[in-house]
């Protein structure tokens, strides 16, 4: 009677659904880093493909005005000027995220966003300008090349932000957790990435564009 028993609870036991214990599952621990590489290779393939249509369209003016034309140099270089600094700032945040210093890394942070909002205020008066000016993407293949490649490195931006802004708020409530230290340094790549890029566009589109 007893081996009934027995056979009886090892046959339910059996059919009974197993508990699932995902801190068990095996997760490779440079999955995150590896996925947003791969994120990252795919929107250079992006950039690149709008750097190769500016190359192609980037004489073909219909007429209208050209770069040598529009293009302000010195408020460029003052737009390249914020950009660049706020990689340097977000390094002082990636060293107080090190040292484990919540505010420090709060704090450079919120410089290094603030510095990106100048680089995003400057970039849409610009284009502000140029509209006014009757220089809109309409107007040549030029015009819709350029502000397709420099309209898609300010949007990356502005989700930049958004990211970063997001991110402070989970570091303000639950601090540097290896979760947010993660996630700053995938920020930090695309940050650093962002600036790469606008150093090319710098180069190919206005400083080429001007000369």
């Amino acid at each position: 009677m007893s081996d009934t028993h027995t056979l009886a609870a090892g046959g339910a036991a059996a059919l009974a659904p197993r508990a699932y214990h995902p801190a068990h599952e095996p997760h490779p621990e440079n999955g995150t880093s590896l996925g947003f590489w791969l994120y990252l290779m795919s929107d250079c393939l992006i950039f690149a493909a709008l750097f190769a249509t500016y190359g192609v369209l980037g004489r073909s003016y219909a007429a209208g005005p050209t770069g040598k034309e529009l293009f302000d140099l010195g408020l460029v270089a003052l737009n390249t000027a914020f950009l660049l600094l706020s990689s340097i700032t977000f390094g002082f945040a990636m060293l107080q995220k090190q040292q484990k210093n919540v505010r420090g890394t709060l704090t450079w942070l919120a410089v290094t966003g603030l510095l990106g909002l100048a680089f995003l205020a400057v970039e849409l008066y610009e284009f502000a300008h140029l509209i006014h000016q009757g220089a809109t993407p309409q107007r040549s293949a030029f015009l819709s090349a350029f502000f397709t490649l420099v309209g898609t490195h300010g949007l990356h931006v502005t989700f930049g932000l958004i990211w970063l802004v997001t991110l402070m708020l989970q570091i303000r409530k639950h601090g540097l957790i290896p979760e947010n230290v993660r996630r700053v340094n995938c920020l930090s790549m695309f940050w650093h990435f962002l600036d790469v890029v606008w150093i090319g566009v710098f180069t190919f589109v206005y400083l080429m564009g001007v000369l």
